[in-house]
């Protein structure tokens, strides 16, 4: 039997504050890891400098990254213009964040004379965040601050809304990634015999993957997606009517 649409929308609410739940599970497991078992943290250089590096990554790139998404159905209902500046300026704050966060792996190598950019965690982490890079100056120059055409924005909408999720997928895999590489670098020895330090990052892991998958359904969902306002309609298209290929006879910016 089909679940009420009034159901789905109660469940909203839980579903993003499980999401929160996750996400800041997975920030503080991380703080807990780096400042308990590595030692702290520190911008000097040292092995502390690196800690800097996961924690930032786990906080801008991946919580909120997923947040940033997450607006547009948490506050569905409000003035799209605001949606869309809270939108940007989470992710610019995300984009402050991994700043920091590559600038501390990268001075750490360069003080321990240790090579960059030779493992697969590097080459998926930086894909990443210069994917996110282009996807939020596409964000600004197509819907915040637009100067391509409605026609064009109209184009662009589904793309942007798809490869947002990629890079969801892109940033919690590159995560994992990472945290598998600091475990066979820092305890190899001990990793299989169920070391503490071990099991909590393999937590953080599961943790990773279910904020992703939640913030993913919560995102797809087709009845928590934003409705299309009359005020706004002469300005962008439901995205249903894009990926289906129809026109709507009350917009013109359909394709």
């Amino acid at each position: 039997m089909e679940s009420s649409p009034e159901w789905g929308m109660g469940l909203l609410p839980w579903l993003v504050g499980g999401s929160q739940v996750l996400g800041l599970a997975c920030v503080v497991i991380t703080g807990v890891w780096m400042g308990h078992y590595r030692g702290g943290y520190a911008w000097d250089g040292s092995a502390l400098e690196f800690n800097v590096h996961p924690l930032c990554m786990v906080l801008g790139m991946v919580f909120l990254y997923g947040d940033a998404i997450l607006v547009y159905r948490v506050f569905k209902n409000e003035d799209k213009r605001n949606v869309k500046i809270l939108h940007g300026v989470i992710h610019l704050l995300a984009l402050i964040i991994s700043v920091v966060g590559i600038v501390a792996v990268f001075d750490f190598h360069r003080a321990a004379k240790i090579p960059d950019m030779y493992s697969l965690h590097s080459w998926c982490g930086m894909a990443t965040f210069i994917f996110f890079c282009v996807q939020w100056v596409m964000g600004l120059l197509f819907f915040l601050f637009p100067v391509a055409s409605a026609r064009l924005r109209s184009l662009y909408l589904p793309l942007h809304v798809f490869f947002g999720l990629v890079l969801l997928a892109m940033s919690v895999g590159s995560c994992l990634l990472g945290v598998t590489e600091k475990l066979l670098f820092s305890i190899m020895p001990t990793y299989s015999k169920f070391a503490p330090e071990g099991m909590l990052a393999n937590v953080l892991g599961l943790l990773l993957v279910a904020f992703g998958v939640l913030v993913g359904y919560v995102v797809t969902k087709e009845e928590y997606r934003r409705p299309p306002h009359p005020e706004e309609e002469a300005l962008s298209v439901h995205f249903k009517t894009l990926t289906e290929g129809g026109v709507s006879p009350t917009s013109p910016t359909s394709p």
